[in-house]
């Protein structure tokens, strides 16, 4: 396995940051996950730039995006796999100890997995953390991933793969690494971005392909909801059956069924979707 280390390639044995990088001492960094298929990364072109959203919120200077997609590209060259996690990691760099940024500056991993097709059915539950919809990092893809990691450990104690949010005023917001969506009377609805939660890529491309309305909504709508499922980099369109005890549809329900077949037909269409 090789991966992308500041400008080349090198074996992931031997590859090393720093113990004093900014992104491991004090989760100073962006990232992006990415689905590879084939040698091809599926919507590469909007990953980068929220990737350099990203980091403009975060303050670290902007990543050079040709080097970016050049680093995709050899990754996925190099390590050929039918199915794939891409994950690019761009941090503060080497620093000192504490907040403060050093001088050396930022530090860009690209590097690649082999990932498995996800069901199409999955469980989840919510949880009685918050986002803060008004934070420093909020709506930003960050490394400093320590909530979502216990909220996500609370979901598997618990039969389930993802773990929901509600925000500070109690709206629904998002997963640990999905976006939500419900039916409503047969319409299919989203937070807005307002809500404090991630601007997901397939979110954004459910949004636009299946038609879906962002709109505010209180967490309680899980219970009433006539359909749930999940976006995600690696799950695209996921349908829910269980959101805490309450157990929905065995199987994807027939708006959830149609944004499924909806999204696979668009995204093998066209594999870089503007």
């Amino acid at each position: 396995m090789k991966i992308w280390l500041d400008g080349e390639l090198r074996d992931a044995e031997a590859a090393r940051v720093s113990v004093f990088d900014h992104g491991l001492t004090v989760g100073d960094g962006v990232f992006e996950t990415i689905k590879a298929e084939r040698g091809r990364a599926f919507a590469l072109t909007r990953h980068l730039e929220r990737l350099a959203t990203s980091a403009r919120g975060l303050g670290l200077p902007a990543p050079d995006l040709d080097e970016v997609r050049r680093g995709c590209t050899a990754v996925l060259d190099v390590n050929p796999m039918a199915l794939g996690r891409l994950r690019i990691t761009y941090t503060g760099g080497l620093s000192p100890l504490g907040s403060d940024r050093g001088e050396a500056g930022p530090t860009l991993v690209v590097a690649a997995s082999e990932a498995g097709r996800r069901p199409d059915t999955t469980a989840a539950v919510t949880v009685p953390w918050t986002r803060n919809e008004r934070g420093a990092l909020a709506g930003l893809k960050t490394t400093s991933y320590g909530e979502n990691v216990v909220a996500l450990a609370r979901a598997r104690e618990r039969g389930a793969s993802e773990a929901l949010f509600a925000n500070t005023v109690g709206a629904l917001c998002e997963g640990t690494g999905s976006n939500v969506f419900v039916v409503l009377d047969g319409e299919l609805h989203t937070p807005p971005l307002a809500s404090g939660c991630l601007a997901g890529i397939t979110r954004a491309l459910t949004v636009a392909w299946a038609g879906a309305k962002e709109t505010d909504l209180p967490l309680d709508v899980l219970e009433s909801a006539e359909e749930i499922f999940l976006t995600s980099t690696l799950r695209d369109v996921q349908a829910v059956t269980r959101i805490d005890d309450r157990q929905l549809a065995a199987g994807p329900g027939p708006v959830t069924a149609e944004a499924m077949r909806i999204f696979d037909r668009e995204a093998a269409a066209d594999f870089d979707p503007r």
